[in-house]
């Protein structure tokens, strides 16, 4: 169907663009209510782990690869003495899985060397952690720790972003910061999480189901189905 948008407003200043983001926000928070990673883990360094797997792959495959995983390397310390071409191997079903069996073996290794075996709580430090851009550090610190040093930006982030018109960057990092801006610091973490799950459900990349679309009113996007 062709997209129909000429009953949606499109924000004339600031003022109206700080509304239309609460009504977004309220409108979130009625659809998902108790929205939170995807990702099964135990601990901080699982969801590390997971995280870092989970670049390029569904949460669904690496939910079902990582029980086996942290079954045969319980700790930090087990993975940092893994073998690259076997843990590799296990992991082989997540795609990529040479360059995440490096990062994960280094990742294990800076946890117990660095850091005396636990993920730090911090960004900067975070960032030091091979395989940890700001995207898994965000995850990590959020999740694990309910430290909202940033905003998650995956793919259903950076689309969700842009059709609901919340930013015009195309690069990661410059919609994190665009969503720092607009956002109270208190939904960094709950904001990224929701629009994952909607993103997942209602706005696919293909064929939005915009007519299911708790936003539609509100959005105004070239590429609505309604």
């Amino acid at each position: 169907m062709k997209p129909s948008n000429a009953r949606i407003a499109k924000p004339k200043n600031a003022a109206e663009r700080t509304a239309r983001l609460h009504q977004i926000l309220r409108r979130l928070d009625a659809a998902y209510p108790d929205a939170t990673c995807a990702l099964h883990h135990n601990n901080p360094f699982e969801l590390l782990i997971a995280t870092i797997l989970s670049a390029q792959c569904t949460d669904k495959r690496v939910n079902e690869v990582t029980p086996g995983l942290f079954a045969k390397y319980p700790t930090p310390l087990d993975f940092a003495a893994a073998r690259q071409e076997v843990l590799a191997n296990d992991i082989r079903s997540t795609g990529f899985f040479n360059n995440k069996a490096k990062s994960i073996i280094g990742a294990a290794k800076r946890v117990v060397n660095d850091f005396g075996g636990v993920v730090p709580r911090t960004m900067e430090e975070m960032l030091t952690i091979p395989g940890a851009a700001r995207k898994t550090a965000n995850v990590v610190l959020g999740t694990a720790y309910g430290i909202a040093s940033g905003v998650v930006v995956d793919t259903h982030v950076q689309r969700l972003s842009a059709r609901l018109d919340l930013t015009k960057a195309k690069d990661p990092v410059k919609i994190e910061q665009d969503l720092i801006k607009i956002l109270p610091k208190e939904r960094w973490i709950l904001f990224s999480h929701q629009l994952i799950m909607h993103g997942r459900a209602i706005c696919v990349a293909r064929t939005p189901k915009c007519a299911e679309c708790t936003l539609e009113t509100l959005c105004y996007s070239k590429d609505k189905t309604l």
